[in-house]
């Protein structure tokens, strides 16, 4: 089994729309997906979340949900505000190899790499499973000091990261965005291995899976 674990910059950047582009991409190429969120928030029991939204995307039918908490809030406050067990490093873990059938395995955090999913972070999560961190970033302005932020931050904790993701790339980027294109990967040290088109979240799942594959370079792929 290969984990992958996909984290952003922060809060509503594309994460979801990027792990279902992942897992579309993958399921392209023939191999098996999984994809785990450890800690959902903001969606009540019965709701559909965001691995309902993966699965409408990508096609992926291994989806597992260790927690879920009505506020949309940060994990560990929303556990709180609900009178509910916070996750735990251990059960997340377990949970996750139950998993190792799959080629691969995705887990999406919640918000940022540091946002506390119960007892623990993502970066903690990640080097309990020794697993390479793809980071979902924003396009304007602001993205360079976020980014190099969260990379800086795998680097001291010795987690790779296995790329930058522009989660959202605007039809008509401007000035920023054009520039910040180049500059991510220059000041990070990180290649940028794909970004996603503005709106693809809303395509349905034949456009999304056909052109997902193309959002990232030739030459990465989630098992590196």
């Amino acid at each position: 089994m290969s984990v992958l674990l996909v984290t952003g910059t922060s809060t509503e950047v594309g994460k979801t729309v990027v792990t279902a582009a992942v897992a579309a991409a993958t399921l392209a190429v023939g191999r098996s997906v999984a994809v785990c969120k450890p800690g959902q928030t903001g969606v009540a029991a019965g709701e559909p979340g965001d691995l309902a939204e993966i699965e409408r995307l990508s096609g992926v039918t291994r989806t597992s949900e260790f927690a879920r908490y009505p506020d949309p809030l940060a994990p560990d406050t929303a556990a709180h505000r609900a009178g509910l067990p916070e996750l735990t490093l251990a059960e997340t873990v377990a949970g996750i190899a139950a998993l190792d059938d799959a080629d691969l395995t995705l887990v999406e955090g919640a918000g940022g790499l540091l946002v506390r999913l119960g007892d623990f972070t993502l970066l903690d999560l990640a080097q309990k499973l020794d697993a390479p961190v793809l980071l979902v970033t924003a396009a304007g302005l602001g993205t360079l000091n976020h980014t190099e932020l969260t990379t800086r931050a795998l680097h001291s904790a010795g987690v790779r990261c296995a790329g930058l993701v522009i989660g959202s790339w605007p039809a008509e980027p401007d000035l920023a965005a054009t520039c910040n294109r180049v500059d991510l990967p220059r000041v990070t040290g990180v290649d940028l291995v794909g970004a996603v088109p503005e709106g693809a979240g809303s395509w349905g799942r034949d456009r999304f899976a056909a052109a997902a594959p193309g959002w990232f370079t030739p030459d990465w792929s989630p098992f590196t």
